[in-house]
């Protein structure tokens, strides 16, 4: 009861704009990441399936409505495919199927699909392990292609310098998207490695191989490494939009771009390494030249961190995202519990209501991105339920992605109801069509007070967004009047239906 009279209070001190006035477009995902993940191997199929579940049914709870799961975090897979090994977070050995057999992206698909969330295939590019204790099992290309990997560190990695890298792993991300019902591809920061201290990155080979080819001179490495980058980006969104053209193609890159010491165009930041100067990846050019369908930096900082804070960060971002999707990456922990420099306290002090201020209030910015998902799960100092009473209190669509599409499907026809069993039984019809850019993929119910005229751009009037032709509300006591629109694969939103009072 405590726990609950603190939560009124914050909500009653919460300025009216988020309370009153919520987005009836924005994106709200969170990762859930595979790599590093040890508990897997431990579950049953079915135990893991639950897990997955019970992860979902949270972040239903908190309104999230895209799920970045990650499907290849070290050239392997969490899902069935004869290109990569079977992930060793799956089963403790890569190359190991689970058994019973069961395909872990399918099923995240349709869980996501069935709660009116998006599904979006995270894949790494480059990364084949993560340190020199893990063994590669005997049927893994590096074996068979041994020329196209070099260990840096104490770690494992495709050389970008090489074509057939990138040939190999357009080929694995095609096949994802030719044979999976996914929403979007997405590559997280991880392009050329982290730099490693007095260790430079050995791919002098692939350098003096293609390096001419790409008309560059031998002083201009980090520029031939920045254009391998490139190609991949530009030649794997033709790719995905190739296949199917409404998959998504999104990435979630390091925080800081350049710092304004390197770049009078940087950031106003200090960070000990970059995008551009470290990591080979020019994300500044992938958005203006529309390579990617969407951007969400990664700004995991508090507001104030000395080297990297997030507020002229954030702001950066929104000045240089050239009209494009513009999603936040923000940790969980550093923002629900920022706690000062050097300090021994365990509780800090919240920045949630500050960082949802500013992206909110920023016409260029579209959403955030919560890492991480197992982190956010635990609802730590009780942000799921600040997010769920406040924040993300009512559904919201996935703001418009205009130049893929802009055509909304056509309106729901024949909606009725029933009052069964104490609950407002409702149901529709749509248009069936074999343009699959047309169909109507997904669902929005609103209520409104039997007076009150139909405004869809109301958010607080969603009840839910769902996946079938049906749905049912547990019964008020007294009439309101519904209305149910048509959503495409790319949330294009149709007309409203013909309302009905029940």
């Amino acid at each position: 009861m405590k726990k609950l009279g603190c939560l009124l209070f914050l909500l009653a001190i919460m300025p009216p704009s988020f309370a009153q006035q919520p987005p009836k477009r924005e994106f709200r995902g969170t990762w859930i990441h595979t790599v590093g993940n040890k508990d897997y191997q431990n579950m049953t199929t079915e135990e893991m399936r639950q897990h997955y579940i019970d992860l979902l049914n949270k972040f239903e709870k908190a309104g999230i409505n895209a799920v970045i799961f990650q499907i290849r975090p070290q050239a392997d897979a969490f899902y069935i495919t004869d290109h990569e090994p079977w992930s060793r977070f799956i089963t403790g050995e890569q190359g190991k199927a689970p058994n019973p057999l069961w395909d872990p992206l399918e099923f995240m698909i349709e869980e996501c699909h069935n709660r009116g969330m998006e599904l979006h295939a995270w894949l790494n590019p480059y990364r084949v392990t993560s340190n020199d204790k893990e063994e590669i099992c005997k049927d893994h290309l590096y074996y068979k292609k041994p020329h196209l990997f070099v260990k840096y560190g104490k770690q494992i990695y495709f050389d970008p310098g090489q074509s057939e890298s990138r040939e190999h792993t357009i080929k694995v991300i095609a096949d994802v998207v030719s044979r999976y019902d996914i929403d979007a591809i997405h590559f997280d920061d991880y392009f050329y490695p982290y730099r490693v201290k007095n260790e430079e990155f050995p791919d002098e080979e692939s350098f003096l191989k293609y390096h001419e080819a790409d008309g560059l001179d031998k002083d201009e490495r980090d520029d031939w490494r920045r254009n391998n980058v490139n190609i991949l980006v530009q030649q794997l969104g033709d790719t995905i939009k190739k296949i199917k053209p409404w998959v998504k193609f999104g990435i979630s890159p390091f925080g800081v771009w350049r710092n304004k010491s390197d770049d009078s165009t940087g950031s106003d930041s200090q960070a000990r390494q970059t995008n551009y100067d470290d990591l080979f990846a020019d994300v500044k050019l992938w958005v203006e030249k529309g390579w990617i369908d969407y951007n969400a930096p990664q700004l995991y900082w508090e507001i104030g961190h000395p080297l990297a804070d997030y507020a002229p960060l954030i702001k950066w971002w929104s000045k240089n995202n050239f009209n494009e999707q513009l999603y936040i990456g923000q940790d969980v922990m550093r923002t629900i519990n920022v706690l000062p420099q050097d300090s021994k306290d365990k509780k800090g002090e919240s920045q949630l209501y500050e960082k949802m201020r500013m992206v909110r209030q920023d016409p260029n910015i579209h959403g955030n991105v919560w890492w991480s998902g197992y982190g956010l799960s635990q609802n730590p100092y009780g942000i799921i339920d600040s997010l769920a009473t406040n924040y993300q209190r009512y559904p919201s669509l996935i703001p418009r992605y205009s130049h893929i599409d802009s055509i909304p499907p056509t309106p729901v026809k024949h909606l009725s109801g029933e009052i069964h069993n104490e609950r407002v039984r409702l149901a529709w019809q749509v248009d069936s069509t074999e343009n699959e850019m047309d169909k109507a993929f997904y669902f929005c119910i609103y209520r409104f007070e039997v007076d009150e005229p139909i405004d869809l751009d109301d958010a607080t009037k969603i009840v839910k967004i769902v996946r079938t032709s049906h749905y049912a509300i547990p019964q008020s006591d007294k009439k309101y009047k519904y209305v149910v629109t048509a959503l495409d694969r790319l949330q294009n939103e149709s007309e409203a239906s013909t309302p009905i009072i029940l």
